[in-house]
């Protein structure tokens, strides 16, 4: 199991950030070979369930996550959205949260909890390294898109 940080300073408004980090189909625009498909009705909130399915065809896995905690940025607040992942091979949390900032910016800080079910834990550090990363280009590319 690995845990990782991320926290990127952005120029735009927590409300904005929030908006382009937590429109969940958003995501599969920038992980590979990924698609992503809500399964419950809007509103989008705490209760909200999304699987993203990695892979090319029949080899291919769905990360099942759910919403837990769901508290957008308001009145100078932070936002905070908290999901569980659910699914058969990956486990864990993540944790998106969207401080503003002095100015018009925001902060994000992107926290999460990964394992790979089956995997030893000797490979605990290359999931580590190959989670920072990829995590890290996910929030970069989100929050460079409008």
């Amino acid at each position: 199991m690995v845990l990782i940080h991320l926290c990127r300073d952005t120029p735009l408004s927590a409300d904005e950030a929030w908006r382009r980090l937590t429109v969940w189909e958003r995501h599969a625009d920038v992980v590979p070979l990924t698609r992503i498909q809500v399964v419950t009705e809007p509103p989008r909130g705490a209760g909200t369930v999304f699987v993203a399915r990695t892979g090319v065809g029949p080899v291919a896995f769905d990360d099942r996550m759910e919403v837990v905690v769901w508290q957008a940025p308001r009145d100078g607040a932070p936002g905070l959205c908290r999901l569980v992942k659910r699914g058969r091979v990956v486990l864990g949390w993540a944790e998106i949260e969207v401080r503003p900032a002095a100015g018009d910016g925001s902060q994000v800080v992107w926290r999460e909890e990964a394992e790979v079910r089956g995997l030893p834990r000797a490979f605990d550090p290359l999931l580590g390294r190959a989670t920072r990363w990829m995590f890290g280009r996910v929030v970069d590319r989100l929050l460079s898109r409008p």
